[in-house]
């Protein structure tokens, strides 16, 4: 492990927070540990899908919400240390891979199970909190015994296979019937584990549709999360927002259907980025970093750790 940067924030707890490294595949992975004196649990943060950072932004996705930092920093003014990652091939870790595309769910489940076994030196009770797609992979990194692991906590995780989804997720905007058709081909293709001709492919959709996410959409599409989610049989939160414009309670309810430990919270007017949605503006938490976490989101998580111990 190395130690890259160190600050001190003016949190009650006197936090401190470390820019950590460990062995990837070919380039250091890279996550902020935010630590807590004393504290005897640590949250793995996982992102969600695509170029997104430890603190829930970027650029290209067109994110700027804070989300991850932000839910370090709430957990440790409760007494919970965290570690939240960069993806190999992204940001910190951009060095791990020489393509960012060219990685599957197990590769990403891989570094998870990795990022466990370093916090497990830091506290006793290691949790992975997974949001969106995040929360497969950390679905699927638990089905490996992990020394130190506690649970898992599911953050707007997708219930469904992730092809479905996209169809859904297409379809809920009126302004795709055009292209709907050929979506579900293509989709259909990649289900099928079959590359869809990029050049084949609609220039409205061909950002979406390169060779090399055409790749990684097989391996995505090949799993179902309620197959993962059976799997695991120790304690775990679901958290949902009923504002999701991505992930529904259709979803968080398929997962806590294979899950009879499970506590299932919904998020009254949450969004995906797990803040509170702003009347009138859809897409205002997926732009304004200033917004807050719902106030209800490290409240629901700080207790279910304390009450699973």
């Amino acid at each position: 492990m190395r130690v890259v940067i160190v600050l001190i924030l003016l949190l009650p707890t006197l936090a401190y927070a470390e820019a950590l490294q460990i062995d990837g595949p070919a380039g250091p992975l890279e996550a902020e540990l935010l630590s807590v004196p004393h504290a005897e649990t640590i949250v793995v943060i996982v992102p969600g899908s695509g170029p997104i950072d430890r603190d829930g932004n970027g650029a290209q996705a067109g994110l700027s919400t804070d989300t991850y930092r932000l839910l370090a920093e709430g957990l440790g003014r409760e007494g919970i240390a965290s570690l939240r990652i960069d993806k190999r091939g992204f940001f910190g870790s951009a060095g791990a891979v020489s393509d960012p595309n060219d990685v599957t769910i197990s590769e990403y489940a891989t570094d998870v199970r990795n990022w466990v076994a370093e916090a497990a030196k830091l506290a006793s009770c290691v949790w992975i909190a997974g949001h969106s797609e995040g929360g497969l992979v950390a679905l699927v990194a638990a089905q490996q015994r992990l020394a130190g692991l506690c649970g898992v906590i599911l953050m707007a995780a997708p219930g469904r296979p992730l092809g479905q989804l996209m169809i859904e997720q297409f379809r809920a905007n009126p302004a795709n019937a055009p292209l709907m058709p050929e979506l579900e081909v293509i989709i259909q293709s990649l289900e099928a584990g079959e590359i869809y001709p990029p050049d084949d492919v609609n220039p409205i959709l061909r950002p979406l549709f390169s060779t090399g996410l055409q790749r990684y959409m097989i391996d995505l599409f090949s799993y179902d999360p309620v197959q993962s989610a059976a799997s695991w049989e120790g304690p775990a939160l679901i958290l949902q927002g009923d504002a999701d414009l991505q992930v529904g309670r259709h979803d968080a309810e398929l997962l806590h259907g294979v899950m009879a430990q499970a506590r299932l919270v919904m998020l009254g007017n949450g969004t995906h980025m797990l803040k509170s949605d702003v009347a009138g503006d859809p897409f205002a938490t997926y732009r304004d970093v200033a917004l807050p976490l719902h106030p209800d989101l490290v409240k629901a998580i700080a207790e279910f750790m304390s009450n699973a111990e």
